[in-house]
């Protein structure tokens, strides 16, 4: 059975800071992560679910084995949907938790499925699932942090995902080999092979700078690559606010 998905259109603004705005026509739905709303006009009606709507998580049953997955991957527990219920087009609006770039996929265009990194979903269209997706490599648990866990996209409508910094796309052939640092890998088609490389030699390990690991990938198949990844950003305010020097509030 073919599922239908709602054929939204958007418009990104912004550069280094950026905000999807959705257009929806009367009785049009995107579902987005909870808590990432920035304004919508009236007209639209929301409500938040324990289910991403997709037939294959539809009901109460399957609204609790979604909501268990999310729960697993770290993402909040619930999705709200916003609909449009008036008779004319009405825009809302999505902005992500820190600076960065919102990347739209076409999951039609990929195979009707692409796996990323916690975090990474912002919102799609409604129809869209929204599942868990496991390396098979165990090494890759033990060893890959973020990169045990993945969350699959499924369907052939329109997702948008965000990365921190800049992005890139590449593309690699059958067989070509890329390596990338665990937390910079955005998202990926299931074609690519994924596993994690130990990096040997004491320099690296101790004064490379680059950790212990790196996620090798194997084409074919698309691949995004974030310039900022949210440890590393996180990381780096908290450096910055534990050496920040004291100030004297005494009167002189």
């Amino acid at each position: 059975m073919t599922e239908w998905f709602h054929k939204i259109e958007y418009e990104i603004n912004g550069s280094d800071i950026q905000f999807v705005e959705i257009f929806l026509d009367p009785e049009e739905t995107v579902i987005a992560e909870s808590g990432t709303m920035m304004f919508m006009q009236s007209g639209i009606q929301f409500d938040t679910r324990m289910t991403d709507g997709s037939a294959k998580n539809s009901g109460f049953v399957g609204g609790l084995i979604s909501l268990a997955k999310r729960k697993l991957t770290g993402e909040n527990l619930f999705l709200t949907f916003y609909t449009n219920t008036s008779d004319a087009v009405r825009s809302v609006a999505f902005a992500p938790a820190y600076p960065g770039t919102i990347v739209p996929i076409d999951l039609a265009e990929m195979g009707g499925k692409i796996l990323c990194q916690k975090r990474a979903f912002l919102c799609a269209a409604k129809g869209i699932s929204i599942d868990v997706g496991i390396t098979k490599k165990l090494s890759t648990g033990f060893f890959g942090g973020d990169g045990f866990i993945l969350q699959k996209l499924s369907g052939d409508g329109l997702a948008f995902i965000h990365a921190g910094g800049t992005v890139t796309r590449r593309t690699l052939e059958d067989g070509e080999i890329m390596y990338v640092d665990t937390g910079s890998l955005v998202a990926m088609q299931p074609s690519v092979q994924f596993e994690i490389n130990f990096v040997s030699g004491i320099n690296s390990l101790f004064f490379g700078g680059e950790g212990m690991f790196l996620t090798r990938l194997t084409g074919p198949g698309h691949v995004w690559v974030q310039s900022m990844p949210y440890s590393r950003y996180i990381n780096s305010i908290a450096y910055a606010i534990a050496n920040q020097p004291a100030v004297d509030t005494k009167d002189k």
